[in-house]
């Protein structure tokens, strides 16, 4: 069988193998969060909020795949199996009923803020055994820090 190999080594590959796993899990579980509240949302913001969950999903999947991608370049196994997303995941899950729009906005708000903290740990701790990681992640919290901004400023 083939194996992959990539630049990193030992205590390197180790915490940067690390950050890129948490940060999958946190992309694949609020693209699963954010698709069931856009399936569940009333009220009367419904409209909006049912569009802007979908632009939510897309952001954060596009970044899983290029977050999970940059794992294998390193040469570890991304493991994106909805077990581990269960297992793993710190999201705060949703209701499984009918969500009302104002406790979505107000859900996603701090969903997506306690995501952006930990992004920011994440570009912390890469900064120094690999920058090209660190630079990924700091594109994701950039998109997690807009996508912040706009569900905050729905309260």
């Amino acid at each position: 069988m083939a194996t992959i190999t990539g630049p990193l080594s030992g205590a390197a590959k180790d915490t940067v193998a690390e950050a890129l796993q948490g940060a999958l899990v946190d992309l694949i579980d609020l693209s699963l969060v954010a698709k069931q509240a856009h399936w569940n949302v009333v009220g009367p913001h419904f409209r909006p909020l049912h569009l802007q969950l979908d632009e939510l999903v897309a952001v954060v999947r596009e970044h899983a795949d290029t977050i999970a991608e940059r794992a294998v370049a390193l040469g570890v196994n991304p493991d994106g199996r909805s077990a581990t997303i269960a297992r793993s995941t710190k999201i705060t899950q949703p209701d499984a009923t009918w969500i009302e729009d104002g406790k979505v906005v107000a859900t996603f708000t701090d969903v997506l803020e306690a995501v952006a903290k930990r992004m920011r740990e994440r570009v912390d701790v890469t900064a120094e055994p690999d920058p090209v990681s660190q630079d990924l992640l700091i594109a994701v919290a950039q998109d997690i820090d807009k996508q912040h901004w706009m569900f905050q400023a729905q309260r």
